[in-house]
């Protein structure tokens, strides 16, 4: 049986839960494949009300599943109902979307003379890719998880989805995946639209099942390899979106320092700290300038971080990871600050800053150390800043603090060209899932193009198909002439919906 241990005591529990066969990973990948085959036939905005109903069914569990995964993650209440609101947010946004139709990037091109000579008649959109396998991360039990990003986006798409339950959270999958099916049920799909296997074999037999046509993943690097590897070995190659390391480096220049150190300090300390330091998004290393006012920056940041309690992680293999990546950093870049040791059961580590010259950086530094520990690189002059930069591996993001009247150009565009979101004044940790949101970034923060937050990550889960001199009976209903309820393209002129279609549509 599969066991769950809070983090805070390390105290094992017997799930009940077994791993699944290879038989049960079959079964369930069946019933996928059958789901994906009605769901393809079903109206989009009948996608959108089973968007809908998972949100209810999500808020009207909430306290159910914070509860279990406040043991089972050791994050805290409010961080996990802050998530599940996070997550019923995401689903509800998921649907508008889905309703306003633009993400289908439908397109008409009429038959007719061109500048070629004649042309046949051409109707494009994007439709679903098939049954899509989705690994849950350990750091956020919802919104990267069962009911999190991967799983609203594919369901947007209108894929099925096999889930993968993560192992530092088993039952908290186990009942987020209770309230998805509870969800597909009310809302009249397929049982298969949902499905769930636990178990390290379960997963690599998932990715190599015949009809899972992609997998969206967020964990860590070695995991991520791990699993490329089983999908090499399918006659079939499938796309694997992953989000894998970020170091999201954070610079401070000279007039920031002198204007606002102490705040930067404080900011950048709760950056480091918040959920244990086990964001994707923390900031790894902290480009501070080497003159009196980034003194001052330091040790207040140093300060904070003696002021810090022990922080809980998430399981034994990330807190003896931490400790093992600290000894390794804490060779060329010295321990200037700890936060409270832990003396409590469970799996506790101490808060760390270490610092080092920017002349002394190198590759071995930059590397992600999954919990409270930030690198903090002091800077002579932006030559020196910029090349102690160039030995940092790409970022989900980068972050910089200016003043009016910093000249940026040159900085900008380095840091643009490694990272997927650039923040400016802020802090890198909290992610908005909306439109415009980027999470992604060149190798190694994820292996490909597209964002793994905000609704342009349904595109992941969809495939360009076209239609060629079709009858109007046998197209979609998004492609055929007359007004339409979305956005289209039609002979190359961007057209809106007409108020009759979407008053039609509202009643």
């Amino acid at each position: 049986m599969i066991l769950s241990h809070d983090p805070r005591t390390g105290e094992a529990e017997d799930t009940g839960i077994a791993p699944s066969s290879a038989e049960d990973v079959e079964r369930t990948v069946a019933r996928a494949a059958q789901a994906a085959r009605e769901l393809a036939a079903l109206d989009r905005h009948r996608r959108a009300d089973l968007l809908e109903t998972i949100a209810e069914s999500a808020e009207a569990s909430a306290a159910d599943l914070v509860a279990v995964a406040a043991r089972e993650t050791g994050l805290g209440v409010e961080r996990l109902e802050g998530e599940v609101r996070r997550s019923v947010f995401q689903f509800r946004l998921f649907a508008k979307a889905v309703r306003e139709g633009g993400f289908l990037e439908a397109a008409i091109d009429h038959a007719g003379p061109t500048p070629l000579g004649p042309a046949p008649d051409v109707r494009r959109m994007l439709i679903p890719i098939g049954p899509v396998a989705v690994f849950g991360s350990s750091n956020f039990p919802f919104a990267f998880s069962v009911l999190g990003g991967d799983t609203a986006s594919a369901l947007a798409a209108g894929d099925p989805v096999v889930l993968k339950a993560h192992s530092s959270h088993p039952q908290t999958s186990a009942l987020s995946h209770s309230v998805l099916r509870a969800a597909v049920l009310i809302a009249g799909f397929p049982e298969g639209t949902v499905g769930i296997v636990f178990g390290q074999e379960a997963g690599r037999a998932l990715v190599q099942a015949p009809d899972i046509a992609a997998v969206g993943f967020t964990g860590s690097l070695g995991a991520a390899e791990a699993l490329q590897s089983a999908i090499a070995e399918r006659p079939k190659p499938i796309p694997f979106y992953g989000e894998l390391s970020s170091i999201n480096p954070l610079i401070v220049t000279p007039a920031a320092a002198r204007r606002r150190g102490a705040e930067i300090a404080r900011g950048l300390h709760g950056s480091v700290t918040g959920s244990g330091g086990q964001l994707c998004t923390k900031p790894g290393i902290a480009f501070i300038p080497a003159d009196t006012a980034g003194d001052a920056l330091v040790s207040e940041l140093a300060d904070s971080i003696r002021q810090s309690p022990a922080a809980v992680l998430l399981n034994a293999r990330i807190a003896a990871s931490y400790g093992e990546i600290r000894a390794r950093l804490s060779e060329g870049a010295p321990v200037i600050a700890t936060g409270a040791e832990a003396s409590d059961p469970g799996y506790r580590v101490a808060p760390a800053l270490l610092e080092l010259d920017a002349a002394d950086f190198r590759e071995a530094h930059a590397e992600e150390c999954f919990g409270p520990l930030v690198v903090v690189v002091r800077y002579r002059d932006e030559t020196d800043l910029i090349a102690a930069f160039e030995r940092i591996p790409a970022s989900l993001t980068a972050t910089i603090h200016s003043e009016p009247g910093d000249a940026l150009g040159t900085l900008i565009a380095r840091v643009q060209a490694s990272s997927g979101r650039l923040v400016f004044d802020g802090y890198p940790t909290g992610v908005r899932v909306s439109w415009a949101q980027n999470h992604g970034g060149p190798w190694p923060a994820t292996n490909t193009q597209h964002t793994s937050v905000g609704v342009t990550a349904v595109r992941r889960f969809l495939r360009p198909f076209a239609w060629q001199d079709a009858p109007q009976s046998v197209l979609p209903v998004e492609l055929r002439d007359g007004d339409a309820d979305i956005p289209r393209r039609v002979d190359g002129v961007l057209t809106m919906p007409a108020l009759s279609a979407v008053a039609g549509r509202v009643a």
